[in-house]
């Protein structure tokens, strides 16, 4: 029997969902703008807040939440119907796209959510896909960045809360992106979605306080935020690869050479 999902009214949840056999979902561009606009009229149907979001080449990455339970579920069943229907018409296929069940874990905290969302749009960097996550096309970043507007995103009240503006926290979290997620932070993000459990700040460095450090003032964090702002700063690895390959989307920018095979 299914375990029912876990859903609480108010607390973000951030989600996987993969390829079965972990084949291609995204194909192309097209394949790509047809997903976002089946999530975001489901989102729409259902009261879903889009927090953050990337796509990859044959998973995808969510972070919502809902003011009403099942509210999630709902939008996640609407989205991989429309977009199933879809790409097999478009690509002359038939049968599931879909690895089961989607999987999810609940972020109980605004410090943690904020590292998920970090691990989440540096998902193109870990894949070699970019060198520098707003160069990737279908993410979320660019909103949290203050590159572009989207709206299909809302953005989570532990965002707005990096600064007073939007030019404020765009550079706060910028300068959150430049830093490094350890090994063990990307682990144990990764072991909370797989046994799909709430994801704590427990054992997490707090980098979000960083961010409200960058907020609230200092030498050394006005700095910080100021290098953030003119992209000066190196982004360096950070320390573990990720699943899938550099075959996606065309990902808008500069790409690295793609790596073979898949992590089983």
């Amino acid at each position: 029997m299914r375990r029912p999902r876990l859903e609480l009214p108010g607390v973000p949840l951030h989600i996987t969902q993969r390829g079965v056999n972990r084949a291609a979902v995204f194909l192309d561009d097209i394949d790509c703008a047809a997903y976002l606009q089946a999530l975001q009229t489901a989102a729409q149907d259902q009261s879903v807040a889009i927090h953050g979001y990337v796509l990859m080449t044959n998973h995808v990455h969510l972070l919502v939440g809902s003011e009403m339970s099942g509210a999630v579920s709902r939008m996640m069943q609407a989205t991989g119907r429309r977009y199933v229907r879809a790409f097999n018409a478009r690509h002359g296929r038939t049968g599931t796209l879909w690895e089961g069940r989607y999987k999810s874990c609940l972020v109980d905290s605004e410090r943690y959510l904020l590292t998920c969302l970090r691990y989440i749009e540096l998902n193109p960097v870990r894949a070699a896909m970019v060198q520098w996550p707003w160069e990737h096309r279908w993410s979320s970043v660019h909103v949290h960045l203050g590159l572009r507007p989207n709206s299909r995103i809302t953005p989570h009240a532990a965002y707005l809360a990096l600064g007073q503006d939007a030019q404020e926290r765009s550079a706060a979290y910028r300068a959150l992106l430049l830093e490094p997620l350890a090994s063990e932070q990307v682990e144990r993000i990764r072991d909370h979605v797989r046994q799909e459990r709430a994801g704590t700040i427990s054992g997490i460095s707090g980098l979000a306080v960083g961010a409200i450090g960058v907020r609230a003032g200092g030498a050394h964090s006005r700095s910080r935020a100021a290098g953030a702002r003119a992209g000066i700063a190196a982004f360096p690895g950070d320390g573990g690869k990720d699943f899938e390959p550099a075959r996606v989307c065309a990902g808008g920018g500069t790409t690295a050479p793609a790596r073979d095979g898949f992590k089983r």
